[in-house]
């Protein structure tokens, strides 16, 4: 894992994982308070890094390069694995294949009292050219691909929780919105940069702008039904432009027959056309 300040987080995290784990590698990016110290009183191995360039890849990655096992699980601090999952993982082990296990990551925030689910690729064989990229929202599924491997979808649990405060939480999207476009700009040619930057504008409720990046993501990718869906969905929820909409539901309908999602909206847009008719 890579921490910075995470001292009122990083004793669950290492807890959770303390019986399964042969080693523990705690990449500490800065920390001013007692990270380093909570991660060495539970046996990890402590890795300073210097973070003055912002770059979470190489920060995960300058862990992998120090582990020594088969398997890597990854959490960040804010993170815990699921008692109940423990024995989901030891099976995957004994499979020992050439693939990336997505967990089922449980988002809790004070904001709400259910949690979100979400997927990430955070269990893999630790192989020399298994490596993250991305410099925020950093990712390994592509590089496991490439090397051949496979990605699966696993029951394992990991719960997260959110900051309770919705200011550090938009200060952190500002932050991201700044290294995506520099991301961006040295590298127009890598769309998945877009799909996070339309996430950080949404999650700060600037619509108009995450509505015109998913449409660059249309354009850079234009046999993608899920970025037509989006598309859609910024054009009959938060961009009103109707006719754009039904175009968008019906092209990803179009590269996916029999899409639910893009048939399901497209049959809201005309229970909606009807009872204005009516």
């Amino acid at each position: 894992m890579i921490a910075k300040n995470e001292e009122a987080n990083l004793s669950r995290c290492l807890e959770s994982v303390r019986g399964i784990a042969g080693e523990m590698i705690v990449v500490d990016t800065g920390s001013t308070d007692a990270t380093p110290r909570i991660a060495a009183g539970f046996g990890a191995r402590v890795v300073p890094f210097d973070f003055r360039f912002v770059d979470f890849s190489a920060a995960r990655n300058a862990a992998i390069e120090r582990a020594s096992g088969r398997w890597i699980l990854v959490l960040d601090a804010d993170e815990t694995l699921d008692s109940g999952s423990v024995a989901r993982v030891e099976s995957i082990v004994a499979l020992n294949e050439n693939a990336g296990y997505f967990l089922e990551r449980w988002n809790h925030s004070a904001d709400s009292d259910r949690p979100f689910t979400d997927y990430v690729v955070r269990f893999f064989s630790n192989r020399p050219n298994f490596r993250y990229r991305g410099r925020v929202h950093e990712t390994i599924d592509a590089s496991i691909l490439a090397e051949g491997g496979r990605l699966h979808q696993t029951a394992i649990r990991i719960d997260h929780t959110f900051s309770a405060d919705p200011e550090a939480r938009r200060r952190r999207n500002r932050w991201y919105i700044q290294i995506l476009q520099e991301e961006i700009a040295a590298d127009p040619s890598d769309s998945s940069r877009l799909d996070f930057l339309a996430a950080e504008y949404h999650q700060l409720e600037m619509f108009d702008e995450a509505t015109e990046i998913a449409e660059r993501i249309v354009l850079a990718r234009p046999r993608d039904a899920r970025a037509h869906l989006f598309a859609g969905l910024y054009h009959l929820l938060y961009k009103p432009d109707l006719k754009r909409a039904r175009a968008d539901f019906n092209e990803a309908l179009r590269l996916r027959p029999g899409y639910v999602e893009a048939e399901s909206f497209l049959q809201l847009m005309d229970e909606q056309a009807r009872g204005k008719k009516g």
